[in-house]
């Protein structure tokens, strides 16, 4: 095979999920709906940790950072899947498929770290909570929420840089709806590529040391709650902790059978579904989750849309 055979291709088609128009405009109108409530929500709770001063904690401040990263999560493939249900072509270039597949793996890498440093604030606060004013300053709070962005962009970037100087000579058809790493790999010239092993591992690496500190952290937790002999005070830690362990199950739940398990015992079907749904659902229910259950967060809320609705009748 000659040079002018390899690396012919310049752009990728995403079929998404084929169907009829009038399904392709339902799933449009749903997606585009579930985009809104999630830039909503997590907006919401970023100017509640700004406006209100009882949300200046170390707790709020790394949620507020969490739903600023989650904007960002699905802005990256929510606002092309939506073109490509109203295109005819699908079509996505060379340079926007690896832009996003990058990001999307960053984000969900920095995703992992942020749960992981959400769970460590807790374990502070309920293990050590004479310590925890010093060890948890607002210093020590700005390095952590750094070194998740730093840890998380630079995880994938070597083996993601490494895929996309791969030879691609054709088809360009992606059966999914984003640029993810099986598919794109699948039309390489290269039979079953060195770099996709490495892009598993590590990729496995990472979800199963952050997802067994998160567990080891909350079952520290645990204990402490159970020995707490106010049941108040159980209450009130199980109240902290639950919504934070309801977003965790969610979201390694389905990252670990896409990333961690065989995927060769997964149909394409499966495969959209799962990463529509940490990809796209999750993010839209985060914000329900931390709020239905948190008294000062619901009342922060409330006086962020009354705001909104002050201004807008104005």
């Amino acid at each position: 095979m000659n040079n002018s055979e390899i690396a012919t291709v310049t752009q990728f088609v995403l079929l998404g999920f084929p169907g009829p128009w009038k399904m392709q405009i339902v799933l449009f109108s749903m997606i585009l709906l579930v985009y809104i409530l999630t830039l909503t929500g997590n907006m919401a709770i970023i100017c509640a940790v700004r406006w209100d001063h009882r949300l200046h904690t170390p707790m709020y401040m790394f949620l507020a950072n969490f739903s600023f990263l989650e904007i960002w999560y699905v802005t990256c493939t929510a606002p092309n899947m939506l073109t490509n249900f109203l295109s005819k072509t699908k079509t996505i270039s060379f340079s926007g498929c690896f832009t996003q597949f990058y990001f999307f793996f960053s984000l969900g890498t920095t995703e992992c770290f942020f749960l992981c440093v959400m769970a460590y604030d807790r374990y502070l606060a309920i293990c050590h909570p004479l310590h925890y004013p010093s060890i948890m300053t607002g210093q020590f709070c700005v390095i952590l929420v750094s070194l998740c962005w730093l840890i998380g962009f630079f995880d994938h970037s070597i083996p993601i840089f490494f895929i996309s100087q791969l030879p691609f000579c054709g088809p360009n058809i992606i059966d999914h709806f984003l640029c993810d790493v099986d598919p794109l790999v699948a039309l390489s010239c290269v039979p079953k590529p060195i770099i996709e092993h490495v892009f598993h591992s590590v990729s496995s690496l990472t979800i199963i040391l952050t997802m067994l500190y998160i567990l080891g952290s909350y079952t520290l937790v645990l204990r402490a709650v159970l020995q707490v002999s106010s049941s108040t005070g159980r209450q009130k830690a199980f109240s902290t902790c639950g919504s934070h362990l309801v977003v965790v199950s969610l979201f390694y739940g389905t990252i670990m059978v896409m990333y961690v398990s065989p995927t060769s015992s997964n149909s394409v079907a499966m495969h959209k579904i799962i990463t529509l749904i940490y990809s796209v659902v999750t993010p839209v229910l985060n914000p329900l989750i931390y709020s239905l259950r948190n008294k000062d967060m619901k009342y922060a809320l409330r006086h962020v849309f009354c705001g909104m609705k002050i201004i807008q009748n104005s």
